[in-house]
């Protein structure tokens, strides 16, 4: 019995686009399931989407009941992740996330400590409503986010591959929350604004979510599959034009070098993790579209997510009605003149 072997492709980029037709075809059917169960919220899917295939964690922002739980927990399914969800609270510990030390004896009588993992030993962990824990447990997923290991007692235990957070929180009801602290909100990729649905949307939402049946997302990806998606969209290539906008985009941002735009409209701006963010974020935007290289219209459409919650207002722009997201969209229209 004789098999066809494929031949080896001749070249890198040969090798990136068969990988970017297979992984596209994926990805496409990843979107049809997830929108199967999550209606009238396609720019969310996506936004969550290349969150994940850029590698990092995102933080959705919406009122209650626009079905920000829900969409983690399809996203997980679709994508074939081990997900958990932890529950924020004032009383929430941070060994509640990752876990503690017991005292065990053995059958000899000798006595030792034995680690029981937490919540956080999973691929996709939900931290719904983040922002009601104290920033001592909201601490406890800096390390995570960053170095994708934990320490506790010392002794350093790894994070299971892939590691993702995705952070839910209310916007409106801030009484017994926790702003959470520029540290932890520059390790969010993206900053995804849940809005509501259209009629149209919602009308769906009606016939279909409150009959006998509920609509249930299949597998469509495997943990391994992701992370070769995610291999993939590191090696998509960036022009020089591109990179530059970044780079432009990012440092007008900053108090200091904005100029006429931003002067003394910010307290601070973003960090050289929001361009780090605005690379990835762009050529997984380009492969979710069926491209194989980031253009500057991807730079401008990403811009309010990844720069949003890097910068802050000060006093005098409050007062005078400014808003980030304006900021953000005139210094992004700057890159399209």
């Amino acid at each position: 019995m004789s098999a066809t072997i494929a031949a080896p492709p001749t070249s890198l980029d040969e090798a990136v686009v068969q990988h970017a037709e297979t992984a596209l075809e994926t990805i496409g059917r990843a979107r049809d399931a997830i929108g199967s169960v999550i209606f009238g919220q396609r720019e969310v899917v996506d936004l969550s989407l290349i969150t994940i295939l850029a590698g990092g964690h995102g933080l959705l922002v919406g009122v209650p009941g626009l079905a920000k739980t829900k969409l983690v927990e399809t996203l997980g399914t679709v994508l074939g992740l081990d997900a958990r969800r932890v529950q924020f609270t004032p009383d929430l510990m941070p060994s509640d996330i990752l876990g503690t030390e017991v005292l065990d004896e053995g059958a000899d009588r000798r006595r030792s400590f034995r680690f029981l993992k937490g919540p956080i030993f999973a691929q996709l962990l939900m931290a719904d409503e983040i922002n009601r824990a104290s920033p001592r447990t909201q601490s406890a997923l800096l390390q995570a986010m960053q170095e994708h290991h934990v320490s506790v007692a010392g002794e350093r235990h790894d994070l299971p591959r892939p590691f993702h957070v995705l952070a839910t929180q209310n916007p409106i009801e801030q009484e017994g929350t926790y702003p959470l602290p520029e540290a932890q909100l520059d390790r969010f990729l993206l900053q995804i604004d849940v809005g509501y649905p259209d009629r149209a949307a919602e009308r769906r939402i009606l016939l279909e979510t409150t009959g006998s049946d509920d609509a249930k997302a299949a597998p469509v990806m495997t943990p391994d599959a992701l992370q070769a998606a995610q291999r993939l969209v590191r090696r998509l290539p960036v022009g020089e034009s591109v990179v530059d906008a970044i780079l432009d985009l990012v440092r007008s941002a900053r108090p200091d070098e904005g100029g006429g735009q931003v002067a003394g409209k910010l307290l601070w701006g973003p960090g050289p993790r929001a361009s780090q963010s605005l690379m990835l974020a762009v050529r997984a935007r380009a492969l979710i579209d069926g491209r194989l290289a980031p253009s500057i219209d991807d730079v401008a459409a990403l811009a309010e997510p990844v720069l949003k919650h890097r910068m802050a207002l000060s006093f005098a722009a409050r007062a005078d009605g400014e808003t980030i997201a304006g900021i953000v969209s005139r210094l992004a229209a700057r890159l399209r003149a």
